[in-house]
Protein backbone atom coordinates (compact mmCIF):
# COMPACT_ATOMS: atom_id res chain seq x y z
CA UNK A 1 0.00 0.00 0.00
CA UNK A 2 1.39 3.34 -0.82
CA UNK A 3 1.07 6.80 0.45
CA UNK A 4 -2.63 8.41 0.94
CA UNK A 5 -2.72 11.87 1.21
CA UNK A 6 -5.12 14.72 1.28
CA UNK A 7 -4.73 17.22 -0.74
CA UNK A 8 -2.64 19.65 1.35
CA UNK A 9 -0.24 17.44 1.70
CA UNK A 10 0.50 16.91 -2.31
CA UNK A 11 2.13 19.49 -2.90
CA UNK A 12 4.90 19.19 -0.62
CA UNK A 13 5.56 15.45 -1.70
CA UNK A 14 5.36 16.24 -5.59
CA UNK A 15 8.58 18.24 -4.13
CA UNK A 16 10.26 14.77 -4.17
CA UNK A 17 9.22 14.03 -7.34
CA UNK A 18 6.28 12.00 -9.33
CA UNK A 19 4.81 8.84 -8.67
CA UNK A 20 3.58 6.52 -11.59
CA UNK A 21 0.51 6.79 -10.10
CA UNK A 22 -2.36 8.96 -8.60
CA UNK A 23 -5.85 8.78 -7.89
CA UNK A 24 -7.72 11.95 -6.70
CA UNK A 25 -10.94 11.49 -5.27
CA UNK A 26 -13.40 13.47 -2.88
CA UNK A 27 -16.46 15.64 -2.41
CA UNK A 28 -14.33 18.67 -2.86
CA UNK A 29 -14.43 20.33 -6.17
CA UNK A 30 -12.23 23.11 -5.48
CA UNK A 31 -9.19 20.93 -3.69
CA UNK A 32 -9.95 18.12 -6.25
CA UNK A 33 -8.78 20.78 -9.38
CA UNK A 34 -6.45 21.98 -7.53
CA UNK A 35 -4.50 18.84 -6.83
CA UNK A 36 -5.05 17.70 -10.71
CA UNK A 37 -3.05 21.46 -11.63
CA UNK A 38 -0.27 20.34 -8.67
CA UNK A 39 0.37 17.00 -10.52
CA UNK A 40 0.15 19.06 -13.69
CA UNK A 41 2.24 21.34 -13.09
CA UNK A 42 5.02 19.11 -11.79
CA UNK A 43 4.58 16.54 -15.10
CA UNK A 44 5.43 19.31 -17.02
CA UNK A 45 8.32 20.41 -15.15
CA UNK A 46 9.71 16.87 -15.29
CA UNK A 47 9.43 17.30 -19.16
CA UNK A 48 5.73 15.00 -19.42
CA UNK A 49 3.52 15.11 -22.20
CA UNK A 50 -0.05 15.01 -21.64
CA UNK A 51 -2.84 12.37 -22.75
CA UNK A 52 -6.70 12.55 -21.36
CA UNK A 53 -9.30 10.16 -21.64
CA UNK A 54 -12.80 10.65 -20.33
CA UNK A 55 -14.21 7.47 -19.19
CA UNK A 56 -18.01 8.89 -19.41
CA UNK A 57 -20.28 6.79 -20.75
CA UNK A 58 -20.82 2.60 -20.98
CA UNK A 59 -19.41 2.44 -24.67
CA UNK A 60 -15.68 3.52 -23.59
CA UNK A 61 -13.29 1.18 -24.72
CA UNK A 62 -11.21 0.50 -21.99
CA UNK A 63 -8.67 -1.84 -24.43
CA UNK A 64 -7.77 1.18 -26.44
CA UNK A 65 -7.01 2.58 -23.19
CA UNK A 66 -4.92 -0.20 -22.26
CA UNK A 67 -3.05 -0.27 -24.96
CA UNK A 68 -2.51 3.57 -25.42
CA UNK A 69 -1.34 3.18 -21.83
CA UNK A 70 1.26 0.63 -23.21
CA UNK A 71 2.08 2.46 -26.18
CA UNK A 72 5.85 4.87 -26.14
CA UNK A 73 5.07 8.60 -26.02
CA UNK A 74 5.85 10.32 -29.26
CA UNK A 75 9.44 10.25 -30.01
CA UNK A 76 9.86 8.54 -26.77
CA UNK A 77 8.94 11.55 -24.74
CA UNK A 78 7.53 10.92 -21.08
CA UNK A 79 3.22 11.14 -20.75
CA UNK A 80 1.38 11.79 -18.58
CA UNK A 81 -1.78 9.72 -18.95
CA UNK A 82 -5.16 11.29 -17.59
CA UNK A 83 -7.98 9.13 -16.98
CA UNK A 84 -11.07 10.58 -16.06
CA UNK A 85 -14.26 8.87 -14.38
CA UNK A 86 -16.75 11.71 -14.11
CA UNK A 87 -19.55 9.74 -12.26
CA UNK A 88 -16.70 6.67 -10.55
CA UNK A 89 -18.49 4.16 -11.79
CA UNK A 90 -16.68 1.84 -13.98
CA UNK A 91 -18.62 -1.17 -15.10
CA UNK A 92 -17.04 -4.92 -15.23
CA UNK A 93 -14.69 -4.03 -18.06
CA UNK A 94 -13.52 -0.95 -16.12
CA UNK A 95 -13.07 -2.89 -13.33
CA UNK A 96 -10.51 -5.00 -15.34
CA UNK A 97 -8.87 -2.81 -16.93
CA UNK A 98 -7.85 -0.54 -14.27
CA UNK A 99 -6.76 -3.49 -12.00
CA UNK A 100 -4.61 -4.83 -15.03
CA UNK A 101 -3.35 -1.15 -15.30
CA UNK A 102 -2.46 -1.03 -11.60
CA UNK A 103 -0.81 -4.08 -11.87
CA UNK A 104 1.02 -3.51 -15.30
CA UNK A 105 2.01 0.36 -14.88
CA UNK A 106 3.60 1.69 -17.61
CA UNK A 107 7.51 2.87 -18.08
CA UNK A 108 8.17 6.97 -18.31
CA UNK A 109 4.45 7.44 -17.61
CA UNK A 110 2.49 8.90 -14.52
CA UNK A 111 -0.80 7.93 -14.53
CA UNK A 112 -3.70 10.54 -13.14
CA UNK A 113 -6.86 9.16 -12.43
CA UNK A 114 -9.67 11.77 -11.55
CA UNK A 115 -12.89 10.59 -9.50
CA UNK A 116 -15.84 12.16 -8.03
CA UNK A 117 -16.70 11.70 -4.25
CA UNK A 118 -16.75 7.72 -3.86
CA UNK A 119 -19.32 5.31 -1.90
CA UNK A 120 -18.11 3.16 0.40
CA UNK A 121 -19.18 0.08 -2.13
CA UNK A 122 -16.49 1.64 -4.77
CA UNK A 123 -13.93 2.35 -1.98
CA UNK A 124 -14.07 -1.39 -1.55
CA UNK A 125 -14.08 -2.56 -4.78
CA UNK A 126 -11.42 -4.41 -6.59
CA UNK A 127 -10.44 -1.89 -8.97
CA UNK A 128 -10.04 0.80 -6.26
CA UNK A 129 -8.08 -1.15 -4.06
CA UNK A 130 -5.38 -2.23 -6.86
CA UNK A 131 -5.27 1.65 -7.54
CA UNK A 132 -4.93 2.62 -3.74
CA UNK A 133 -2.45 -0.59 -3.10
CA UNK A 134 0.16 0.30 -6.26
CA UNK A 135 -0.51 4.46 -6.44
CA UNK A 136 -0.61 7.66 -4.09
CA UNK A 137 -4.12 8.40 -3.09
CA UNK A 138 -5.13 12.19 -2.83
CA UNK A 139 -8.65 12.70 -0.96
CA UNK A 140 -10.05 15.69 -1.13
CA UNK A 141 -12.15 16.17 2.01
CA UNK A 142 -14.81 18.55 2.92
CA UNK A 143 -13.40 21.49 4.66
CA UNK A 144 -15.77 21.76 7.90
CA UNK A 145 -17.28 24.59 9.31
CA UNK A 146 -14.88 24.38 12.17
CA UNK A 147 -11.97 24.01 10.10
CA UNK A 148 -13.13 26.89 7.85
CA UNK A 149 -11.35 29.39 9.65
CA UNK A 150 -7.79 27.59 9.43
CA UNK A 151 -8.04 27.26 6.30
CA UNK A 152 -8.84 31.02 5.01
CA UNK A 153 -5.76 32.09 7.54
CA UNK A 154 -3.40 29.79 6.02
CA UNK A 155 -4.45 30.39 2.15
CA UNK A 156 -4.36 34.10 3.25
CA UNK A 157 -0.61 33.97 4.61
CA UNK A 158 0.09 32.43 1.57
CA UNK A 159 0.01 35.77 0.11
CA UNK A 160 1.38 37.11 3.05
CA UNK A 161 -1.40 39.01 4.82
CA UNK A 162 -2.99 38.19 8.06
CA UNK A 163 -6.27 38.69 9.52
CA UNK A 164 -7.55 39.52 12.96
CA UNK A 165 -9.98 36.71 14.68
CA UNK A 166 -12.74 38.99 14.17
CA UNK A 167 -12.58 39.53 10.94
CA UNK A 168 -11.55 35.52 10.38
CA UNK A 169 -15.02 34.12 12.12
CA UNK A 170 -16.88 37.15 9.72
CA UNK A 171 -15.07 35.88 6.17
CA UNK A 172 -15.71 32.24 7.14
CA UNK A 173 -19.56 32.48 7.83
CA UNK A 174 -19.93 34.47 4.38
CA UNK A 175 -18.32 31.61 2.80
CA UNK A 176 -19.91 29.05 4.65
CA UNK A 177 -19.78 25.49 1.95
CA UNK A 178 -18.81 27.52 -0.84
CA UNK A 179 -14.77 26.71 -0.90
CA UNK A 180 -14.09 27.81 -4.54
CA UNK A 181 -16.03 31.12 -3.85
CA UNK A 182 -13.59 31.71 -0.15
CA UNK A 183 -10.68 31.04 -2.50
CA UNK A 184 -11.76 33.86 -5.16
CA UNK A 185 -12.49 36.13 -2.15
CA UNK A 186 -8.80 35.97 -0.58
CA UNK A 187 -7.43 36.36 -4.16
CA UNK A 188 -9.25 39.09 -4.60
CA UNK A 189 -7.82 40.52 -1.04
CA UNK A 190 -4.17 39.92 -2.02
CA UNK A 191 -5.12 42.31 -4.64
CA UNK A 192 -6.86 44.88 -2.69
CA UNK A 193 -4.18 45.16 0.18
CA UNK A 194 -0.23 44.51 0.09
CA UNK A 195 1.95 41.75 1.69
CA UNK A 196 2.01 42.33 5.32
CA UNK A 197 -1.59 43.73 6.41
CA UNK A 198 -3.36 42.86 8.70
CA UNK A 199 -7.04 42.56 7.74
CA UNK A 200 -9.84 44.09 9.76
CA UNK A 201 -13.66 43.96 10.33
CA UNK A 202 -14.11 46.91 7.85
CA UNK A 203 -11.23 45.49 5.30
CA UNK A 204 -13.10 42.14 4.83
CA UNK A 205 -16.84 43.40 5.17
CA UNK A 206 -15.85 46.17 2.01
CA UNK A 207 -14.26 43.37 0.14
CA UNK A 208 -16.07 40.07 0.65
CA UNK A 209 -19.65 39.32 -0.87
CA UNK A 210 -22.05 37.17 0.70
CA UNK A 211 -21.14 33.90 -0.98
CA UNK A 212 -22.40 31.90 1.73
CA UNK A 213 -23.71 27.99 0.03
CA UNK A 214 -26.82 27.42 2.18
CA UNK A 215 -27.44 23.97 1.97
CA UNK A 216 -30.54 22.00 3.18
CA UNK A 217 -28.17 19.28 4.50
CA UNK A 218 -26.07 21.31 6.91
CA UNK A 219 -28.87 21.83 9.02
CA UNK A 220 -28.36 18.27 10.61
CA UNK A 221 -25.19 19.85 12.25
CA UNK A 222 -26.95 22.95 13.66
CA UNK A 223 -29.79 21.40 15.64
CA UNK A 224 -28.21 18.36 16.01
CA UNK A 225 -25.55 20.72 17.79
CA UNK A 226 -27.99 22.82 19.34
CA UNK A 227 -26.89 25.95 17.20
CA UNK A 228 -30.15 27.68 17.26
CA UNK A 229 -28.26 31.19 16.16
CA UNK A 230 -26.55 28.93 13.04
CA UNK A 231 -30.05 27.44 12.28
CA UNK A 232 -31.70 31.10 11.59
CA UNK A 233 -29.06 31.60 9.32
CA UNK A 234 -29.43 28.64 7.28
CA UNK A 235 -32.89 28.85 6.93
CA UNK A 236 -33.05 32.67 6.18
CA UNK A 237 -30.17 31.91 3.58
CA UNK A 238 -32.15 28.61 2.02
CA UNK A 239 -35.53 31.13 2.07
CA UNK A 240 -33.87 33.97 0.34
CA UNK A 241 -32.56 32.09 -2.17
CA UNK A 242 -36.04 30.75 -3.07
CA UNK A 243 -35.66 27.46 -2.29
CA UNK A 244 -39.05 25.23 -1.54
CA UNK A 245 -39.32 24.23 1.94
CA UNK A 246 -40.02 20.36 0.68
CA UNK A 247 -36.31 19.25 0.46
CA UNK A 248 -35.62 20.88 3.68
CA UNK A 249 -38.00 19.24 5.38
CA UNK A 250 -37.50 15.63 4.01
CA UNK A 251 -33.88 16.22 5.03
CA UNK A 252 -35.26 17.02 8.93
CA UNK A 253 -37.88 14.46 8.94
CA UNK A 254 -35.02 11.98 8.05
CA UNK A 255 -32.96 12.99 10.58
CA UNK A 256 -35.55 12.50 13.35
CA UNK A 257 -36.07 8.92 12.06
CA UNK A 258 -32.14 8.31 12.25
CA UNK A 259 -31.91 10.09 15.80
CA UNK A 260 -35.37 8.16 16.64
CA UNK A 261 -33.55 4.64 15.51
CA UNK A 262 -29.94 5.49 17.37
CA UNK A 263 -31.90 5.84 20.70
CA UNK A 264 -33.44 2.54 19.98
CA UNK A 265 -29.80 0.84 19.03
CA UNK A 266 -28.79 2.45 22.19
CA UNK A 267 -31.12 0.92 24.46
CA UNK A 268 -30.46 -2.46 22.80
CA UNK A 269 -27.53 -2.16 24.01
CA UNK A 270 -25.27 -1.63 20.85
CA UNK A 271 -22.53 0.97 19.73
CA UNK A 272 -22.87 4.39 17.84
CA UNK A 273 -19.78 2.39 16.11
CA UNK A 274 -22.13 -0.77 15.31
CA UNK A 275 -25.20 0.73 13.23
CA UNK A 276 -22.55 3.27 11.49
CA UNK A 277 -22.94 2.29 8.47
CA UNK A 278 -26.39 1.60 8.98
CA UNK A 279 -27.88 4.89 9.99
CA UNK A 280 -25.35 6.56 7.34
CA UNK A 281 -23.62 8.18 10.57
CA UNK A 282 -21.17 9.59 8.28
CA UNK A 283 -18.31 11.93 9.07
CA UNK A 284 -19.66 14.75 11.68
CA UNK A 285 -23.19 12.56 12.22
CA UNK A 286 -21.02 9.97 14.20
CA UNK A 287 -20.43 12.42 16.75
CA UNK A 288 -22.81 14.59 17.25
CA UNK A 289 -25.39 12.15 16.68
CA UNK A 290 -24.87 10.44 20.26
CA UNK A 291 -25.19 14.18 21.78
CA UNK A 292 -28.48 15.17 19.90
CA UNK A 293 -29.94 11.60 21.29
CA UNK A 294 -28.56 12.73 24.93
CA UNK A 295 -31.08 15.92 24.65
CA UNK A 296 -33.69 14.66 23.66
CA UNK A 297 -37.15 12.10 24.52
CA UNK A 298 -38.28 9.88 22.30
CA UNK A 299 -41.90 11.44 22.85
CA UNK A 300 -40.46 14.75 21.63
CA UNK A 301 -38.82 13.64 18.59
CA UNK A 302 -42.49 11.41 17.87
CA UNK A 303 -43.73 14.39 18.19
CA UNK A 304 -41.95 16.59 15.96
CA UNK A 305 -42.09 13.98 13.31
CA UNK A 306 -46.22 14.50 13.26
CA UNK A 307 -45.31 18.42 13.12
CA UNK A 308 -43.34 17.09 10.12
CA UNK A 309 -46.68 16.15 8.77
CA UNK A 310 -48.54 18.92 9.42
CA UNK A 311 -45.84 21.32 7.93
CA UNK A 312 -46.13 18.69 4.64
CA UNK A 313 -49.91 19.38 4.24
CA UNK A 314 -49.30 22.72 4.49
CA UNK A 315 -46.92 22.77 1.46
CA UNK A 316 -49.39 20.70 -0.50
CA UNK A 317 -51.91 23.43 0.26
CA UNK A 318 -53.91 20.44 2.06
CA UNK A 319 -53.84 22.69 5.67
CA UNK A 320 -53.87 26.41 6.50
CA UNK A 321 -50.63 27.41 7.73
CA UNK A 322 -47.01 29.29 6.73
CA UNK A 323 -44.68 26.44 6.25
CA UNK A 324 -41.83 27.94 6.52
CA UNK A 325 -42.60 29.95 9.63
CA UNK A 326 -43.93 26.52 11.23
CA UNK A 327 -40.54 24.87 9.71
CA UNK A 328 -38.52 27.93 11.49
CA UNK A 329 -40.60 27.28 14.97
CA UNK A 330 -39.62 23.55 14.89
CA UNK A 331 -36.11 23.78 14.01
CA UNK A 332 -35.95 26.56 16.84
CA UNK A 333 -37.31 24.08 19.80
CA UNK A 334 -35.22 21.33 18.27
CA UNK A 335 -31.94 23.76 18.75
CA UNK A 336 -33.20 24.78 22.09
Amino acid sequence: MMAALDSEQLSGSLKSGLQALYVIHGEEDLLRLESLDHIRHAARQHGYIKESHIADSPQFDWQELLANAGSAGLFGDKKLLEIHLPSGKVGKQGSDALHELANHLPNDTCVLIALPKLERAQLQSKWFSSLAQHGCVVEAKAITLNALPTWIKKRLQQHKLDIETDALAWFAERVEGNLLAAKQEIEKLSLLYPPKTQLNMNDVEQAVANVARFDAFQLSAAWWSGDAKRVVRLLEGLEAEGDEPVLILWAVAEDIRTLLRLMAALKQGKTVAAVRNELRLWGDKQTLAPKAVARFSAQKLVDALQTCAQIDRQIKGAESGNAWANLKHLLLNLAA
